[in-house]
């Protein structure tokens, strides 16, 4: 009624999201300080629990590299701690993926940390154990060869969409992860040759569902290509 400035009838501007909104008619432009809060906010949701594990993952690749060989790698209390650590980061990568899913703390950083951490362990434990004569060469290339071929593959699809994981590829991971474990200790008699056979199925595992990944990027990347002809044709009338 009295013809004064929005400033001074309702309050500062932006104040409510209605007078600093961007394309509204009379409103002012964002406050300067707006971007830098949300980046604030953003750099805060990285310190979250979920991301402290994978960061724990992260940092003990190197601890059990250094247990794994010390003393020349045959020495059976090394060896212990060494499965401890091994231990510990598989633990961990069940825990922090459970968490981002279920409290919503999934972050770029996790998203490409957490892979990244799951292959780094699993893979120093391969190569040493075949570095030390434990394992054989083949087994290791198998193993970290599917791994990396399935992550690729993965990229390469994702304009079309998103492999989910399996069943098959859940019980692939335990089976790894039982099996490394037994073979970085420093296990005799019926043990060692138990650890054997939990090996072998993890490699037929490992082979068998790589292969699975394989026909789902196949099958994902026709309908992708027939959809988006279909939908190029829908445009065209």
């Amino acid at each position: 009624m009295t013809g004064a400035p929005a400033s001074a009838a309702g309050g500062s501007p932006g104040a409510n999201g209605a007078a600093g909104a961007p394309g509204v008619p009379g409103g002012s432009k964002p406050a300067r300080g707006g971007k830098l809060g949300a980046v604030a906010v953003n750099q805060a949701s990285l310190w979250n629990i979920a991301n402290i594990l994978t960061m724990i993952r992260l940092v003990l690749v190197p601890g059990f590299v250094a247990l794994m060989l010390a003393d020349g790698g045959y020495d059976p209390a090394w060896r212990a701690w060494a499965w401890a650590a091994f231990a510990v980061a598989m633990i961990t990568d069940v825990f922090d993926g459970h968490l981002a899913r279920t409290y919503d703390l999934v972050t770029d950083f996790g998203k490409i940390a957490d892979p990244i951490a799951d292959k780094a362990i699993m893979g120093a434990a391969l190569v040493c154990l075949s570095y030390l004569g434990d394992l054989p060469w083949w087994v290791t290339g198998v193993i970290l060869g599917r791994e990396l071929g399935i992550t690729l593959m993965r990229f390469v699809v994702i304009r079309y969409g998103v492999i989910p994981a399996s069943r098959g590829g859940k019980l692939k991971t335990l089976a790894q992860g039982i099996a490394v474990g037994m073979y970085v200790l420093a296990l005799t008699g019926p043990l060692a040759t138990l650890r054997f056979w939990v090996m072998a199925v993890a490699v037929v595992l490992t082979v068998v569902t790589g292969l699975d990944y394989v026909r789902q990027a196949v099958v994902l990347r026709r309908s992708g290509i027939a959809e988006r002809q279909a939908a190029a044709e829908e445009a065209e009338r």
